[in-house]
């Protein structure tokens, strides 16, 4: 059995739809006798009720769905009528507040009875506004799923004895044992244990991620096969899913600047329907003569004539986006990036930890022994030594078993020394072993080969006798080739930007594809790059660590990598959770779909209103018609906005 949830217990978008559906049901439980009475001698031949009784009876059953299921609009409206801030409410009020009025008038026989038509407006009206705001909420469902996400339990170890508490009561420094199948309750490290992760929750990985001591972990992620030992290093809205949950708010909630221009059209075109109204009126009564026909004519020029398809064009589009971007790893911090993307014509990229995986890997091993012992030996003396390039080469061994090493020496800048029972070590660059006086012939060609490849090369030797090479180098992200590719057949001009040396920079750009390098930049420079490029167009950043943060802000479009730092994610209009730069194709391909969608809802928002006005205008239009018509046009924004969800990004 389910319980039923508090009114503590829910979202604000929660409480807004069982709002609007209360309404939703009052308003009709009142508004369908009256559509009976009003239209019962056409549907069944009689009248249900006598001539005298029918006014008094609409205006009964009429009261409480105009004044009090419609109270909230007709508040909004006349408040923003009396300090003349004109609302999209205000049409609405303004045209059933009048059309009920009608119904007293009637009684001096100048004017015919609307009092009916003004219910059934006000009933269509909140009709429309239960569709859009469960909309709303549908395009909020990812930051829903994101927050149900999460662990409810975890199980620490207190005292060498498991404990089961709730995950609000982690604290940091706990050891949290995750059982296979079990979601890791929250950010930290593996202290203990193997076993792969799926992420896919967090990065849209399908595949999941091997962890053993020393991984990093994040919280709701699920745990494959093995028990982990992990020590909790952030709780509640340090999180990396609270972060995630706190960027998709606010991108929900940002505007765009085509947004602006709408609510300043909105701000105009408000008060002009109320004169056009106001003069369709007059213009009626005194061709006419007719009073009542004239009202029926203003009170249709003021319903039809609601933007409330225009208010809902861009907002829904944005969340409908902003969450289909959640759901791939894909985080657009701020609205105005989907805009600006599509003026994008140059994309700069940082190179290390952005193209590349930002840490070294062995990536060619050449020797001359058969019996290729050269990764065992240069791993035994390798791992007494800090350097990363060391830590590359222990990695790559990966033994269980090392061999026994003395006199164990770091050579600053140059290599490492260390002796395998009599024999010495020598592991380093081309200068180690000049000062030696080890000869590198037949080994100097594939030594330039590598180092041509931008590529650390670290020659072994034993016994003054050269065993092999073994080349380490910041390996690029295997999908960073496809997704410089699809760029450069998308037009865009592709520029790396990056610190390093322009050899291993240009090697770098060569094997994923980009032309263009700008190398040996200083950390304080990059900024400065972007805003000379920003002379020639909109520039694109790609970039992850600290020293990226003023080009991600300086640029019209800043991508951080998720898998950066704080900092760079900070400065980022837009993030890509699992670091992969097919995610900034497909952020870009988003950016592209959801500013489309905008400007068609815009579209077809000013499309009604430029063809059903002038038909009101001309007195074709009935009340009630002009009010089913505004409720389908934003019925028609809402829905066009969720065809975005089919989209392949």
């Amino acid at each position: 059995m389910t319980r039923k949830k508090s009114s503590q217990d829910l979202s604000v978008e929660e409480i807004e739809l069982r709002s609007w559906k209360a309404k939703l049901v009052g308003a009709w439980i009142f508004t369908i006798p009256i559509a009976v009475f009003m239209f019962s001698e056409r549907i069944f031949g009689f009248a249900l009720m006598p001539v005298e009784w029918m006014i008094p009876s609409l205006l009964v059953l009429g009261f409480p769905v105009v004044f009090v299921f419609g109270w909230s609009t007709i508040r909004t409206g006349f408040r923003g009528l009396f300090s003349l801030y004109f609302n999209m409410d205000s049409l609405i009020a303004l045209g059933t507040v009048i059309a009920y009025l009608t119904g007293f008038f009637s009684y001096f026989n100048f004017v015919a009875d609307y009092s009916g038509v003004a219910s059934m407006i006000m009933a269509i009206f909140i009709t429309g506004k239960f569709i859009e705001t469960k909309a709303r909420g549908k395009a909020s469902q990812e930051i829903k799923k994101l927050i149900q996400l999460g662990a409810k339990k975890a199980r620490i170890l207190k005292n060498g004895k498991e404990v089961e508490i709730d995950s609000s009561e982690i604290k940091v420094g706990d050891v949290m044992v995750v059982r296979p199948g079990e979601k890791i309750p929250t950010d930290g490290v593996v202290i203990k244990g193997e076993s792969a992760v799926d992420e896919s929750m967090i990065s849209g990985e399908s595949l999941p991620i091997e962890k053993s001591k020393g991984s990093s972990v994040i919280g709701a992620t699920i745990n494959q096969d093995g028990v982990l030992y992990v020590k909790a290093l952030k709780i509640g809205k340090d999180t990396f899913l609270s972060h995630i949950i706190e960027l998709v708010e606010e991108a929900q909630g940002t505007k765009v600047p085509i947004q602006k221009l709408a609510d300043k059209i909105t701000s105009v075109f408000v008060p002009v329907i109320l004169s056009l109204a106001v003069l369709s009126f007059a213009n009626w009564w005194l061709i006419t003569g007719e009073l009542s026909r004239a009202l029926g004519v203003g009170i249709s020029v003021l319903v039809i004539a609601c933007p409330c398809s225009l208010g809902l064009a861009v907002p829904i589009s944005l969340m409908v986006g902003s969450g289909i971007g959640a759901k791939n790893g894909i985080l657009i911090r701020k609205g105005e990036a989907i805009q600006t993307m599509k003026q994008a014509k140059i994309i700069v990229f940082d190179k290390t930890g952005t193209i590349t995986k930002g840490k070294p890997e062995v990536t060619d091993i050449y020797s001359k022994d058969k019996n290729n012992r050269l990764l065992e030996i240069s791993a035994s003396v390798e791992r007494f030594s800090e350097h990363p390039v060391a830590r590359a080469i222990v990695e790559k061994a990966g033994l269980k078993k090392y061999k026994r090493v003395s006199g164990f020496k770091v050579i600053r800048g140059k290599g490492v020394q260390g002796f395998i029972g009599k024999n010495r070590i020598l592991i380093g660059s081309r200068k180690l072993f000049y000062e030696n006086e080890i000869s590198l012939d037949g080994f100097e060609e594939k030594i330039s080969n590598f180092e041509s490849h931008g590529k650390t090369t670290m020659i072994v030797s034993k016994n003054k006798k050269i065993l092999g090479i073994i080349a380490v180098a910041d390996a690029i992200k295997p999908d960073s080739p496809e997704a410089i590719r699809m760029l450069n057949k998308s037009g865009f001009r592709i520029i790396m930007l990056t610190g390093d040396n322009e050899r291993t920079a240009k090697a770098i750009a060569r094997l994923v594809g980009i032309e263009e390098v700008l190398a040996d930049v200083l950390p304080e420079d990059k900024s400065n790059k972007i805003e000379e490029l920003q002379k020639e167009g909109f520039v694109v950043f790609v970039g992850d660590g600290i020293n990226d943060a003023p080009a991600l802000k300086q640029s019209n479009v800043g991508i951080a990598m998720g898998t950066g730092t704080d900092i760079a994610i900070e400065a980022g209009d837009i993030v890509i959770v699992k670091g992969s730069l097919v995610g900034v194709v497909q952020a870009i391909n988003l950016s592209k779909a959801t500013f489309s969608k905008i400007k068609q809802n815009l579209f077809w928002a000013f499309a009604y209103n430029i063809v059903a006005i002038p038909i009101a205008i001309a007195g074709l239009l009935h009340p009630i018609i002009a009010e089913i018509a505004m409720a389908l046009s934003s019925i028609t924004v809402v829905t066009n906005a969720n065809l975005l969800r089919r989209k392949k990004i």
